[in-house]
């Protein structure tokens, strides 16, 4: 023998089994149901139904037999609804989900710099536009520099969502094709509009200087290549520093121009060629109808801030300034602009999560948008008073002025905004429809352009919110 024998007390459903006599059960196990309810507690409390506790307890091989000897019920359905009944519905929150919105602040102000340094060029250039007052009160050259301005912005933005289109398609390499063509193309449709308004040699050399710089930008900006681009940009960066203090001589900004003409064209030149060279796969045929409002909308946003910078100029001549804190101020904000872009579309899906009702999803985003809008004009708001304390030349703030030059940033935030969501046309026909109704009153001579850039942009303003809420107030929107 192995050894002493041991008595093993016997299983009493097994008695029950074999003489039909009723189960004994053990003293301590009054309650055989509660027993099993505290062990499936996590699985009965996260159920929606007692089916799905019944799949449990039948995955885990308990018999109709087994349930009627230990619980003294007929089937696992009837135990599950047993189950179900007596421990209370405790869902599991979902783990939260990572957002893909999240923007590092450093990218911001990043782009917020690339945005804005660019804007010294104008000091140093001022030398280059002096000579006779032309039509509007304006100096000689600057309508061809506006001209160029126009064009470089309309197709730069349209030039910019292709790119985009064909890195998210074809990768680095689809992009750096299409800006190989398009960026020259763009560079010399705004070099032609500087040409065909004849002005003074040093205006329309600064206007195909800049025509050039925003090909250039465009490209880097697409590829990813913003510190970069910031690099290119400190020699203008220190001559405008330095125009605060002292005029340099006229050699030196112009040096200082070049320079930086220079550097950024190279370097677009250098990082458009690495990306060609980079594998990728065929880009599928784009229409190029598809990039049209992005054009449009860059077009109707330049005419806007072009009226806003020279409107009282156009409309008193020589007795007024232009502008330059209100469009120092708007594109200082642009950084802010980018980032509260992120936020708004963050929020929404958080918005998105907690609606329960039809109602709930458009409520949320209306609130949403109330906080990105009021941030972004606070913004917008603080960096004018900046502006007008650096730049003491300009027309002197008042709250007219400041109202429409808030009125212009909603128009231009909410417009990016749903561009943002491929929403195009909307935004491009109403900026396109609000710069046309601001030239009219110009042409006009109505008597004080910043009432009516209040006005328009006001009413622009309404109406972009109003799509923004009906069409992001959409599940499709989000998806």
């Amino acid at each position: 023998m192995s050894g002493p024998l041991r008595l093993v007390p016997p299983d009493p459903d097994a008695v029950h089994e074999l003489s039909g006599a009723p189960p004994v059960r053990p003293r301590g196990d009054a309650d055989p149901i509660g027993e099993l309810a505290r062990e499936l507690a996590d699985v009965c409390a996260a159920a929606v139904h007692p089916d799905e506790i019944a799949a449990v307890l039948e995955a885990d091989g308990l018999t109709s037999e087994q349930i009627t000897g230990r619980y003294g019920l007929n089937d696992s359905f009837e135990l599950a609804a047993a189950l179900y009944a007596r421990v209370p519905r405790a869902h599991p929150e979902p783990p939260p989900a990572p957002d893909p919105w999240r923007v590092r602040p450093a990218l911001v102000l990043l782009r917020s710099l690339v945005f804005t340094l660019p804007g010294f060029g104008y000091a140093l250039g001022a030398p280059l536009l002096t000579g006779g007052r032309g039509a509007g009160g304006l100096p000689d050259g600057t309508a061809g520099l506006v001209a160029a301005a126009l064009t470089a912005w309309a197709w730069n933005q349209a030039l910019a969502h292709r790119a985009y289109l064909r890195l998210a398609s074809g990768g680095r390499a689809a992009a750096g094709r299409c800006l190989r063509v398009g960026a020259p193309l763009g560079a010399l449709l705004a070099t032609a509009a500087a040409l065909a308004l004849h002005g003074p040699a040093g205006a329309v050399s600064f206007a195909i200087g800049q025509a050039l710089y925003l090909s250039a930008a465009t490209v880097l900006l697409v590829l990813g290549r913003e510190r970069l681009l910031l690099y290119t940009l400190v020699p203008v960066a220190g001559g405008g520093a330095a125009v605060l203090v002292a005029e340099p001589p006229r050699a030196v900004a112009v040096g200082l121009l070049l320079a930086t003409l220079a550097a950024v064209i190279g370097a677009a030149a250098y990082q458009n060629v690495l990306a060609v060279r980079e594998k990728g796969t065929p880009a599928p045929a784009l229409s190029p109808l598809a990039s049209v409002p992005y054009g449009l909308f860059g077009l109707g946003c330049g005419i806007l801030t072009a009226v806003a910078a020279l409107g009282d100029v156009l409309r008193h001549g020589d007795h007024a300034d232009p502008a330059g804190p209100a469009v120092i101020a708007l594109t200082l904000s642009m950084g802010a602009a980018e980032w509260l872009l992120y936020r708004f579309r963050s929020r929404a899906l958080k918005a998105l999560a907690r609606a329960t009702t039809i109602r709930g999803l458009p409520a949320g985003i209306a609130r949403v948008l109330g906080l990105c809008v009021t941030g972004y004009l606070a913004a917008l708001a603080a960096l004018a008073l900046a502006a007008d304390a650096v730049w003491p030349d300009g027309p002197p703030p008042t709250p007219l002025r400041t109202a429409a030059l808030l009125a212009l940033g909603a128009v231009l935030w909410t417009g990016l905004l749903l561009q943002a969501y491929g929403i195009a046309w909307i935004p491009a026909l109403l900026c396109l429809g609000a710069g046309a109704a601001e030239a009219v009153a110009l042409a006009a001579r109505l008597p004080s352009p910043a009432v009516v850039q209040l006005v328009v942009c006001a009413c622009a303003a309404a109406a972009l919110v109003a799509a923004t809420t009906a069409r992001l107030g959409r599940i499709t929107a989000h998806r």
